[in-house]
């Protein structure tokens, strides 16, 4: 299978790239980059093909493009790629307005071409054990959670609303809302949330607090805040403490890892020994297009997650919890 990349401004797209070189039976066949320099040395490490033309590699032999362009021009690449009959991985969010993700995923279904959205976290091992507890009822009916994605500044057009969308909480709440979705069986029916500038002098939010109730009742924290410092020894965290009418459960998805006290470069280094999740994704996603089957994330869960954070920034500047009214589409 030839799969191409649109754009590696997203550093996911990397790690995309090494499991496209690895898997057996997938090429990444060639690669497109609004910033030409990048997208050619790209090209250069993957050992792939680099497009100065956007519309050249999707006319090529390709069967499928991942997207890991900025959040402002998922729209533009996701439709333009349908438009071509190319099945997609798009990077999350799935773009930075609802209105948006409802044309892209009407426009991959008129199409009849796959859309996935990268939440490559439900591929972890630990909350695959955690999804099959709650699934089976070990910890009883779930009464509340308490969820983390802290993370460290990335900088860059992550901090540039007009390219991103939003800060930490266009970054972080999807992920965790993604797990809660698709673990819990359950929707969310309000949302309040409070956010600020605390860490950085930048212009979208780097730190807050959001509070969710499910449709069930279960009460839900999440802190999805860029918190942690430059010398922090990883990108961040993704936690979870489940409470239940058994039991409680606490989850941490990265985990399975070791400590390295590192004098070259004078600091500590996590070395994971986990599956790698990227590599876990991209794996789905070339098995859901060859065999035809639906993704395991959806453009549908990409909406769904993009929903709470819309509804979390309303929270926000109106000092109020915000119902959610799911979209039909």
């Amino acid at each position: 299978m030839k799969i191409g990349i649109i754009s590696f401004a997203h550093m996911h797209a990397n790690s995309y790239a090494a499991a496209l070189n690895k898997h057996k039976e997938a090429e990444l066949a060639g690669i497109w980059d609004a910033n030409s320099e990048r997208g050619q040395a790209r090209a250069n490490e993957f050992q792939s093909t680099f497009y100065a033309s956007l519309d050249e590699l999707l006319t090529s032999n390709i069967d499928a493009v991942i997207i890991c362009s900025e959040n402002v021009n998922h729209r533009e690449h996701v439709i333009k790629a349908a438009e071509y009959q190319k099945h997609i991985l798009c990077e999350k969010p799935i773009a930075t307005e609802l209105s948006d993700a409802i044309d892209m995923i009407q426009a991959c279904e008129q199409h009849q071409v796959t859309l996935q959205v990268a939440y490559p976290v439900r591929f972890s091992e630990p909350i695959q054990e955690m999804n099959a507890m709650i699934g089976s009822g070990e910890i009883g009916d779930i009464l509340a959670v308490n969820a983390t994605n802290h993370g460290q500044m990335p900088g860059g057009w992550f901090v540039e609303k007009d390219q991103s969308g939003g800060g930490a909480a266009t970054d972080h709440i999807v992920h965790l809302m993604d797990l809660l979705r698709w673990t819990l069986k359950d929707e969310v029916a309000s949302v309040y949330a409070e956010f600020d500038q605390r860490f950085y002098d930048i212009e979208v939010e780097d730190c807050g607090l959001v509070q969710l109730e499910m449709e069930s009742g279960t009460i839900v924290t999440i802190d999805p805040s860029w918190s942690r410092p430059k010398s922090f020894p990883t990108w961040g965290d993704v936690t979870l403490e489940i409470v239940g009418t058994k039991g409680v459960l606490s989850v941490d998805a990265l985990k399975q890892h070791s400590v390295l006290y590192n004098d070259e470069i004078n600091r500590i280094e996590r070395k994971s020994w986990a599956a790698d999740m990227d590599e876990l994704l991209v794996d789905d996603f070339i098995d859901c297009v060859k065999t035809g089957r639906a993704p395991f994330t959806s453009g549908e869960d990409g909406l769904r997650t993009l929903e709470v954070v819309k509804a979390a920034y309303q929270s926000d500047q109106e000092k109020q919890s915000i119902k959610l009214n799911r979209i039909s589409y």
